[in-house]
């Protein structure tokens, strides 16, 4: 298994102050669009805060064994975490070092407005899921991306994404490994001043080796390389389109640092008779499908299509649902647990939920308006959409967990989905009541 943590060994180290101050504004009303207070912190201390809600360890599992592992605020594929955090802003650039809460210095300078670089390194997901790991990886970018953004606006700020660079240009810039590629860039708005640096200077630090040895799969390198953009690109960060469209307010709930730090994968759910409500159903749709500030998400190119097994007040199905109406269109009748957990790679958490869904990504739209990196921004979509799925069905009292193995052809045949429509399925997510069955010490 490859080291979950990135270093880069003989830079100079920042302590990031420990155990931060709780955001208190409630996670449902971050979901819902407002911001927390911006209160008058130094630099380093709103990092510090930044980064203990949105990327830290958030706890230690155990198995039976005794074997322990870091659980982390984003979630991943496996609990592999190929995502790496990177921050440049106004005096210098920085890697975040996770496993102990601390900032890598690697160059000093402006690099001008604060903006982070989510990096992948592939291979920590190859390890264990071979080929089919490029859209894990993906998936995690969207999560951490969410994870960030809903993080910098329950402490006053706001965030957006740019998914337009030169790839080859800003891992250079960046002096990222080899194993490092560049994914999302995420900007802030309303971040305090940091100090201007001094002067410019490159530390560098040697990258830590995740393995002794790496298997290569070309599939991965391929659809990387056919992603790539390779020239300058002029992007326009999107504006919060959101504010015209009318939103409901949530006032009630668990404050956000507390259901960002205690959000889990549910290994699988309890099943029976337990059941959430109608309007629970509706208020998860609702903020998981909300505008996202990116400039490629002007449009959402992913479809939520619900396997619903126990919901009170709405028959068990099949479901497509329409948020510009926040409709649930009928499709399917009757029960529907095996078929859930038989498209789900016969895992039975998909049909001891209380709903799954398929999340259904329009891959030929997606690429009329950006070409062959249309298909990064499906799939980190559909990540930010599990990201805000697993903040709000914590807040709501349930759980929930990503699901990235399916049979693919055998969702887009039973949901009626035409192979040469360009729409394909991305995602899985299931959510209702968890079962324990590794303890958290």
């Amino acid at each position: 298994m490859p080291d979950p943590f990135r270093h880069y060994e003989g830079t100079p180290l920042i302590d990031l102050p420990a155990d931060p101050k709780q955001p208190e504004i409630a996670a449902l009303d971050v979901l819902g669009g407002q911001c927390g207070s911006n209160e008058s912190l130094d630099w380093i201390h709103f990092l510090s805060r930044l980064l203990f809600y949105s990327a830290s360890i958030s706890a230690a599992k155990q198995t039976v064994s005794g074997q322990r592992y870091a659980l982390r605020v984003n979630p991943s594929s496996g609990n592999l975490h190929p995502t790496e955090f990177h921050i440049a802003g106004p005096n210098g650039l920085y890697h975040y070092r996770v496993s102990s809460h601390m900032l890598e210095r690697r160059a000093s300078g402006d690099y001008g407005t604060l903006r982070f670089l989510l990096t992948s390194i592939a291979w920590r997901e190859a390890w264990k899921y071979q080929s089919r790991a490029y859209r894990y990886c993906l998936h995690d970018i969207g999560h951490a991306w969410q994870s960030l953004a809903l993080a910098a606006r329950a402490i006053g700020c706001e965030a957006a994404a740019v998914g337009s660079f030169d790839d080859d240009d800003l891992a250079r810039r960046y002096g990222l490994a080899d194993d490092e590629w560049p994914m999302l860039a995420v900007e802030l708005r309303g971040a305090p001043a940091f100090p201007a640096a001094a002067s410019g200077e490159w530390f560098g630090g040697i990258p830590n080796k995740v393995s002794s040895e790496v298997i290569r799969y070309p599939l991965i390198e391929g659809m990387h390389a056919a992603t790539k953009l390779l020239r300058p690109v002029v992007t326009t960060t999107a504006d919060d389109n959101g504010t015209a469209i009318a939103r409901k307010r949530y006032n009630e709930g668990l404050a956000y640092g507390e259901i960002a730090r205690r959000r889990r994968s549910a290994l699988d759910f309890r099943g029976g008779t337990e059941s959430i409500s109608h309007n629970q159903l509706l208020t998860l749709l609702d903020l998981a499908t909300r505008p996202l500030q990116a400039d490629f998400a002007t449009e959402l190119y992913v479809q939520l299509y619900l396997y619903v097994h126990r919901v009170r007040d709405l028959n068990p199905g099949v479901y497509k649902y329409c948020p510009d109406s926040a409709r649930l269109e009928p499709m399917k009748s009757g029960d529907q647990r095996v078929v859930a957990a038989g498209l789900s790679l016969g895992q039975d958490l998909a049909g001891n939920s209380c709903v799954t869904f398929s999340m259904i990504g329009d891959l030929e739209r997606a690429a009329e308006s950006h070409g062959d990196r249309g298909y990064r921004y499906v799939h980190f979509q559909a990540g930010a959409i599990g990201q805000r799925i697993y903040l709000a069905a914590e807040s709501l009292g349930f759980q929930s967990t990503g699901i990235g193995a399916f049979f693919d052809d055998a969702v887009n045949e039973y949901l009626g989905i035409a192979s040469e429509s360009g729409r394909q399925v991305v995602y899985h997510f299931a959510c209702g009541y968890a079962i324990e069955d590794q303890r958290i010490v």
